[in-house]
């Protein structure tokens, strides 16, 4: 079990020190929204890339995001009825929740992204709009931002296994 919780808090560190660093996309995607604003209402010039941009971005926020909200426990959840349960119950739903849904569902897009980023990096797809982006770095995110929540999926399993052993905190208290 030591080597399964020395394993969950580097997967833990990993998604800390990615949503640390996601967090200054929220900054540029901010000062994108504001020159494309600015751009447009003083110089009456718009551009697509501007707002793709904007997309990209966010997606990013999100994506890679998500794995630190499901270690953080700001996941959404039914507290009204996991209140009422005992600490192991709500562990036991919780790592069933993990073991039956999250990581399955996480591996699933995993598999079905990474050709889609494949072949959009090997014909340089270009987005359809006039003036866009090329795509494949928006296609990339989406296998690894789904591969953060897949390890973060495994290191909450652990955590929980750690609890219903004895040998850790209660992992849905944060």
């Amino acid at each position: 079990m030591n080597f399964l919780m020395k394993l969950s808090r580097v997967i833990d560190a990993l998604n800390h020190r990615v949503a640390a660093s996601v967090i200054w996309l929220v900054l540029i995607a901010v000062l994108v929204s504001a020159v494309n604003a600015l751009i447009r209402k003083v110089f009456n010039l718009s551009s697509n890339a501007f707002l793709e941009l904007q997309w990209v971005l966010f997606s990013g926020i999100f994506l890679f995001g998500a794995a630190q909200a499901l270690q953080l426990n700001q996941h959404v959840r039914i507290d009204i009825l996991s209140s009422r349960l005992s600490a192991r119950t709500r562990v036991k739903i919780e790592l069933f929740g993990t073991l039956f849904f999250l990581l399955p569902m996480a591996l699933l897009i995993v598999y079905l992204s990474w050709p889609v980023f494949i072949s959009a990096f090997q014909s340089g797809e270009v987005s359809a709009n006039a003036g866009g982006l090329v795509v494949w770095p928006a296609r990339l995110m989406m296998p690894l931002g789904f591969l953060l929540l897949l390890l973060q999926g495994v290191s909450q399993a652990i955590k929980c296994l750690a609890f219903l052993r004895g040998q850790g905190d209660d992992p849905c208290l944060r």
